[in-house]
């Protein structure tokens, strides 16, 4: 069987006391979280970092302590790990990769939950959120 891994993150960012989260509405029609495939002997940090840039136009802060796994077969003969991260986006100017991103999403928890196309997203968003109430105390936000 053929084995692949990408990296991604679960990528938020505050606006006063409101959370969001980004989405990529991909060009094949799937909403989804920033993710790629891994390059060379990068590692899964360097990868989660290079993809969201290179399809968002964003630098984040990576919280590592977050890592999902998941795995699925996108092809016969073919499994695929995709592991993600918890990231801050930093202040910049978005833009899309527009060879693979149609649209870039900032939604609130309750919108992108829905948006999102596949079960293993949402689970994936559910699990960064409880890990981001735990991180902020109620002085925090």
């Amino acid at each position: 069987m053929k084995k692949e891994k990408s990296c991604g993150a679960v990528v938020y960012k505050w606006e006063g006391e409101t959370l969001y989260f980004l989405l990529e509405h991909m060009v094949q029609g799937h909403v989804s979280l920033p993710k790629g495939h891994v390059e060379n002997d990068e590692t899964e940090e360097e990868t989660a970092r290079r993809e969201i840039r290179e399809e968002t136009g964003l630098e984040v802060r990576l919280f590592t302590d977050f890592r999902r796994v998941i795995t699925y077969s996108p092809a016969q003969g073919v499994s695929k790990d995709v592991v993600f991260f918890l990231a801050e986006a930093l202040p910049g100017a978005m833009r899309r990769q527009e060879s693979e991103v149609s649209d870039l999403l900032w939604l609130p928890y309750e919108e992108a939950v829905q948006a999102l196309t596949f079960p293993s997203d949402r689970e994936t968003l559910a699990l960064a959120l409880e890990k981001l109430q735990k991180m902020s105390s109620p002085d925090v936000r």
